[in-house]
């Protein structure tokens, strides 16, 4: 019979210690959490990028990943596309009572191989025990530090009339991964997650750092919900092409059939790149030699047709606008 997590694992008192001990530390032991200390401590020098997040992805497992691989690749991905070099993250553990212990040694496993394949460090971290009810299963925060080298200025108010939209790749496979896991649907086709670390693909493109203007992951919201953000922020309009935008057919299958929009199905393994036009095939180039942007193409570009809009073209050659994600597409995704 399989071992289940108790309140007392959260009591701060012997069984924690075993908790962390014999489960949380092995898969993730360094010389920093060798010193069992409250905080890390450590040198940087040179700008800091710091970022937070938390996941509460429901159910825990899925296809192409599980809530610990999307916890690194999350966090490291948004420093990534800041232009940082992700280089410590902490992690915070909230579970539930019952939760099985063969379920967390595999998170932690999934922990252990997303960080390694990153090249991060975990650091520091806490670990919480709740009521049975009141967690679902698991949840994981984040947090994370990267440095950025001189000459690096990317932000999302950056995106000039006339720069070209790289994507580096197909849209809406993590959204319907877990959507399909949750509600034990089954496709023909199985569609399985992106859930990716997006830092090796970034650090191949970094060479174009002054042509480099936007980048961004399109997590929750979707690509759709990510180019309006862009748009807001540097105040220009961004024009998308249908036919230029990949879409796996299962994916699209399975959003026809629910009627949902490809464009508003979240991605955690997807990089969106917003770069001056003359160094624009470069980048896209650069980028297919990355396992994670083989299919990168260019999508669209930045107009000044309508500030803070996108529009999208469509197969047809009509244009429509596309606003940003209102509501709640898919909950408890990421």
């Amino acid at each position: 019979m399989d071992k289940k997590i108790l309140l007392a694992h959260g009591s701060g008192g012997k069984l924690t210690h075993e908790l962390i001990s014999k489960t949380l530390f092995p898969a993730l032991a360094n010389p920093w959490l060798a010193k069992m200390d409250d905080s890390a401590v450590f040198k940087i020098q040179g700008r800091i990028a710091f970022t937070t997040d938390s996941f509460v992805v429901k159910p825990i497992f899925f296809p192409g990943g599980d809530i610990g691989k999307l916890a690194v690749c999350g966090t490291v991905n948004d420093l990534a596309v800041m232009g940082a070099r992700p280089l410590y993250l902490s992690l915070g553990l909230i579970i539930e009572e019952g939760l099985a212990f063969s379920d967390i040694e595999t998170v932690m496993q999934s922990i252990r191989s997303a960080a390694l394949e990153s090249g991060v460090r975990i650091v520091t971290g806490d670990t919480k025990v709740v009521d049975h009810g009141c967690a679902d299963q698991l949840f994981i925060n984040t947090s994370g530090l990267g440095m950025i080298d001189e000459g690096i200025e990317i932000s999302g108010s950056n995106a000039k009339v006339g720069d070209k939209i790289i994507l580096s790749g197909s849209i809406g496979d993590h959204g319907v991964a877990v959507m399909a896991q949750r509600e034990k649907l089954r496709f023909q086709i199985p569609v399985q997650s992106d859930c990716a670390p997006l830092n090796g693909m970034v650090a191949q493109i970094l060479k174009f750092k002054s042509d480099l203007h936007c980048m961004r992951d399109p997590t929750r919201g979707g690509l759709a919900t990510t180019l309006n953000e862009i748009a807001a922020q540097s105040d220009v309009s961004i024009r998308i092409y249908e036919d230029l935008i990949p879409v796996k057919k299962a994916v699209y299958a399975a959003c026809e059939m629910l009627g949902l929009e490809p464009l508003y199905v979240a991605n955690e393994g997807k990089l969106v790149v917003v770069a001056a036009p003359e160094s624009a095939d470069s980048i896209v180039a650069a980028m297919r030699q990355n396992q994670y942007g083989a299919e990168t193409s260019v999508i669209g570009e930045v107009t000044a047709a309508r500030p803070g809009r996108v529009v999208l073209q469509t197969r047809l050659g009509a244009s429509r606008i596309i606003d940003m994600l209102s509501g709640e597409l898919l909950p408890r995704i990421c």
